[in-house]
C-alpha cells in the first residue's frame, strides 16, 4: 500500500491548503470570487490532490507525472499569491508566510522528482 499520508510533501501541501483557506480566501473581495479567489483555491488543493492521485499509480514514472503536475500547481499558487499581495488584498505577513510554505513545497517536489527519476541530487 502506498499511503500518501506518510509523505512529508503531502503533509506540507495539505497544511498549505488549510492555511490558504483560513488566511487568504475569507478576506478576498467579493468581486474576485470567480476570478483570483477561485483560481487560488483550485491551484492550492491541486497540489495535494496530484500527490494523492500519483501515489495511487503503479509505477514511479506515472507518479512523477503527477508530481510534475503538483509542481506546476505550486507555481500557479506562488504567482497568484504574489498578484493578490501586489494588488493589496493580503498583508506582507500573510504573503511571506504563504510564500515560504510554497517555496518549501516546490523544493520538496523537485527533490522527490529527481529521486524517483534516479537523478543525482
Amino acid at each position: 500500500m502506498r499511503d500518501y499520508k506518510k509523505l512529508d510533501v503531502w503533509k506540507k501541501s495539505h497544511s498549505l491548503t488549510k492555511q490558504v483557506y483560513a488566511d487568504i480566501l475569507p478576506i478576498m473581495p467579493a468581486d474576485e470570487r470567480f476570478a483570483l479567489t477561485n483560481q487560488l483555491r483550485r491551484s492550492t488543493y491541486s497540489i495535494p490532490l496530484n500527490i494523492v492521485a500519483g501515489r495511487g499509480k503503479n509505477t514511479d514514472k506515472d507518479f512523477v507525472h503527477y508530481l510534475d503536475n503538483a509542481l506546476g500547481s505550486a507555481h500557479e499558487v506562488e504567482y497568484t499569491c504574489y498578484l493578490i499581495y501586489d494588488l493589496g488584498f493580503i498583508s506582507t505577513e500573510i504573503y511571506h508566510k504563504t510564500n515560504t510554505a510554497i517555496n518549501e513545497i516546490k523544493a520538496m517536489l523537485i527533490g522527490f522528482i529527481k529521486f524517483l527519476r534516479g537523478e543525482n541530487l
